[in-house]
């Protein structure tokens, strides 16, 4: 382990103030998997611990072959002093060199394995003893070689290390895997991570790293926080002073709130420039900018004050200040007060809420390990392990993305290797339709039939995928034959698959060929028909001048026809004639017992009628 931040003292302080304010420290070493595939003895999956520096390929896979070399076998020095060269020869594997553990730093030995071609290093260790992770030196400004290192690194147990040597030794070749798809959780479609930093910019080349770092990575960072792609949390890292030296002149300068969060100082000199107690302030305060900025649903703003805050207010110019944070505070629109309430008083004898969540959150949980040394990346709740660098982390986030989930930019060449580029990845296609069930991810790729322009395709994606549902004849004509002669189309695409129209037989999917009716006395079976076969149909006809009727598929005489016709109509004509005069009789006899009746009624008001004789006259008598 080496402290990021500063110096071996530094590192020895927060550890040991860490040790005393929890029951035990836990560090959890990250590994990934290395699996032999060659020679048979040594077949099998092996764990193997990710280092602190380099650029693991996390998501992604590496195979090669193993080398040991005869001479500098710690590679503590240089392989063009040994005339030993690694580099691979085009369409060769690439080469795992593996070495010895002692003598010189691990970076030392990646560098020297880098230079000499190495794809990767292999450090066998030289105790049995449970994996460890191997570190970057504590005073990294010796080491400029350091951020340069882009080769992968993993430490292998001595047994392990031993039976390599052996079957290298016997002459075999040594062929392995090595696997970082599962060294990060990737449950779901967003990623959760945390980012364990500090203010201080006066700690040397590894505080001019994390800085860089933090400018370089901003717009990434926002454009993925904007997109809920993911969920980011900075945080960090506070010790407490113990009891009996809360009123030394150490514990004052470097803590606040009376000794219960405290930082180092930051020249490690207690008698000039800034104290132990400014960084944790200005910690406090970037930790109160983010929930700020949460609250008002714009995190990502976090990004932008650190970096403002890193330009504007460095140590060196003595801005470092909090009319400087101010400043800066101001110029991104956020609230100054509601900031201010949660700083509160640094010099108050309480605890702070903000600062003591951050030291709950450093004890490890699950799968992470305590976190101990700046900067610190979690992701998943999983240790970040290599080069703090814009595209290794970015890569790194891309691996905790549940496969098929990625955001686009995890998909960029700069990112990974497209597989559907080279043979459809193995996957099933449509080149007529340009349709395919390759699908690129990060870690690789799928076979799975697609959904185009709303029409789903159903299959195993790799030898075939049929599109279904009501609109699946639009796309492809539904995978189904379709033919077009003389201007007449057919096509056996339905919405229940693939089936030849009337006039056809086949398969509907590869061809349907034409049913010959005439041939197989299916149409025009009368005695005087003729059959005449068409594509995808017939015509029928008579001999000797007769007439064809479809609907009864007989054949009749056309001067029949036209008697039969012709009589017909006069039966109607005769028929109508016919009823025209009953109406009208009809018609006169109702009218003629109607005037009848009223005559009689107008002639009874006048005479007494034959057959009135009897009927009583009714009259009005007056008396007078």
């Amino acid at each position: 382990m080496g402290f990021r931040s500063g110096g071996a003292m530094l590192r020895l302080l927060v550890w040991a103030a860490f040790l005393l304010g929890c029951c035990h420290g836990r560090f959890v070493v990250e590994k990934n998997s290395l699996k032999v595939t060659a020679p048979d003895d040594l077949k099998g999956t092996y764990e193997c611990a990710i280092g602190n520096f380099g650029v693991p390929q996390y998501g992604g896979t590496m195979v090669g072959f193993v080398a040991y070399p005869k001479a500098n076998k710690k590679a503590c020095k240089s392989f063009d002093d040994f005339d030993i060269s690694y580099k691979a020869k085009p369409g060769s594997f690439p080469t795992f060199l593996l070495v010895d553990r002692g003598d010189c730093y691990f970076t030392k030995k990646a560098w020297n394995a880098q230079n000499a071609g190495a794809a990767a290093i292999l450090v066998a260790d030289d105790k049995d003893e449970p994996l460890i992770t191997m570190d970057t030196p504590e005073e990294s400004g010796r080491a400029e070689y350091l951020e340069n290192i882009t080769i992968p690194s993993a430490l292998i147990t001595k047994s392990f290390g031993d039976r390599l040597k052996k079957a290298i030794d016997n002459g075999d070749m040594v062929n392995v895997n090595l696997d970082w798809r599962e060294a990060l959780p990737h449950p779901d479609e967003r990623v959760e991570y945390e980012f364990w930093t500090n203010s201080n910019d006066e700690c040397g080349p590894k505080c001019d790293s994390q800085i860089d770092f933090v400018k370089s990575f901003k717009g990434a960072a926002q454009v993925l926080e904007k997109k809920g792609y993911t969920e980011f949390t900075p945080h960090y890292i506070t010790w407490y002073c113990p009891e009996a030296f809360i009123l030394s002149k150490q514990c004052k300068s470097q803590c606040i709130n009376h000794g219960r969060y405290c930082a180092p100082d930051p020249e490690q000199d207690f008698s000039k420039g800034y104290d132990g107690k400014d960084v944790v302030v200005q910690n406090l305060r970037q930790v109160c900018v983010f929930k700020v900025a949460k609250e008002h649903k714009k995190p990502w703003l976090w990004w932008d004050y650190v970096t403002d805050f890193a330009i504007r207010c460095p140590m060196k110019e003595k801005k470092y200040t909090k009319e400087c944070a101010d400043g800066v505070i101001k110029s991104l629109g956020l609230d100054h007060k509601a900031i201010d309430k949660c700083i509160g008083d640094p010099d108050a004898d309480e605890e702070n809420p903000v600062l003591k969540a951050e030291q709950d959150a450093q004890i490890g949980k699950g799968s992470r390990g305590d976190v101990t040394i700046l900067p610190t990346l979690v992701i998943n709740n999983r240790q970040y392990r290599g080069k703090l660098d814009k595209g290794a982390v970015l890569k790194a986030l891309c691996a905790g993305f549940r496969e098929t989930t990625e955001p686009a930019v995890c998909l960029s060449e700069d990112i990974q290797t497209n597989e559907c580029l080279e043979n459809n990845g193995g996957c099933w296609q449509d080149k007529a339709a340009n349709i395919t069930a390759c699908k690129d991810t990060f870690r690789g790729r799928v076979c799975e039939c697609p959904v185009v322009k709303g029409v789903k395709f159903v299959g195993d994606g790799y030898t075939h995928c049929e599109a279904s549902g009501s609109a699946r004849c639009e796309i492809n004509n539904g995978g189904c034959w379709k033919e077009t002669r003389n201007g007449r189309t057919y096509s056996a695409c339905t919405d229940d698959g693939c089936k030849c129209p009337d006039g056809f037989k086949g398969d509907g999917k590869h061809k349907c060929e034409d049913i010959d009716e005439c041939k197989e006395r299916t149409a025009c079976q009368c005695k005087e028909c003729k059959c005449k076969n068409t594509w995808g149909s017939y015509e029928c006809g008579c001999s000797g001048g007769l007439l064809y009727m479809k609907e009864h598929d007989t054949c009749i005489s056309k001067n029949g026809a036209t008697e039969t016709g012709w009589g017909f109509l006069w039966v109607i004509f005769f028929g109508l004639v016919a009823a025209g005069i009953a109406g009208y009789a009809v018609y006169k006899y109702r009218i003629r017992r109607y005037m009848d009746s009223e005559i009689r009624a107008i002639m009874a008001q006048y005479m007494p009628l034959d057959n009135q004789g009897d009927v009583q006259s009714h009259s009005h008598h007056i008396e007078m």
